[in-house]
């Protein structure tokens, strides 16, 4: 299997934004803890986290991404788990999440993003400052962060059949982890 490091160049050779790459390093975070909780492969968690929008950038449009990624990741010979995980986290694709992991992709993609949202807003920037009853209020508001669509982090919970608090507060734990590299440590 292909490492991290190989992912990572990857991601960064096609992504030059910072705030997508942040966002990957958080998503992945945040894969790697539920292969923990689950019992399943935390590298093949992680790398799919890691991978999961590394050609959107250049990609944009419904009828490349994921598909021109995935079409990479296959030629350099990533597993088709992985693969289908990424085809199925973007809806439109209709690829179906019978995994675990691609429930778990598809749960925590938009999440990850609406938290992340909240942290930039609070006085401290820092994860530290987000609770679950402020991710719950903003997900309520949608004039805040309205590229997150609330409906697929709704059908995120039922498909990988979580409490949506316990989940948030999962997601939130993950993303303490890598605070720094996710540039939400703190402004002081």
């Amino acid at each position: 299997m292909n490492t991290r490091a190989d992912a990572l160049a990857l991601l960064c050779e096609h992504t030059r934004s910072d705030s997508l790459r942040k966002h990957a390093l958080a998503v992945e975070a945040v894969m790697r803890h539920f292969a923990r909780k689950f019992g399943a492969d935390e590298d093949l968690f992680g790398l799919t986290g890691l991978l999961h929008d590394f050609d959107y950038e250049e990609h944009p449009t419904a009828e490349e991404h994921p598909a021109w990624g995935c079409a990479l990741l296959r030629e350099q010979g990533y597993p088709e788990e992985l693969i289908s995980a990424i085809l199925g986290h973007a809806q439109y694709t209709n690829v179906p999440r019978d995994s675990l992991m691609a429930r778990c992709l598809f749960a925590c993609d938009e999440l990850t993003g609406m938290i992340v949202a909240v942290a930039l807003v609070r006085p401290g920037k820092s994860i530290h400052e987000v609770s679950v009853d402020s991710v719950k209020k903003k997900l309520k508001d949608k004039a805040f962060a309205r590229s997150v669509n609330r409906d697929e982090v709704q059908q995120g919970f039922a498909e990988l059949g979580v409490d949506p608090a316990a989940h948030i507060a999962e997601v939130i734990e993950a993303l303490k982890g890598v605070a720094a590299e996710i540039g939400l440590a703190g402004a002081g």
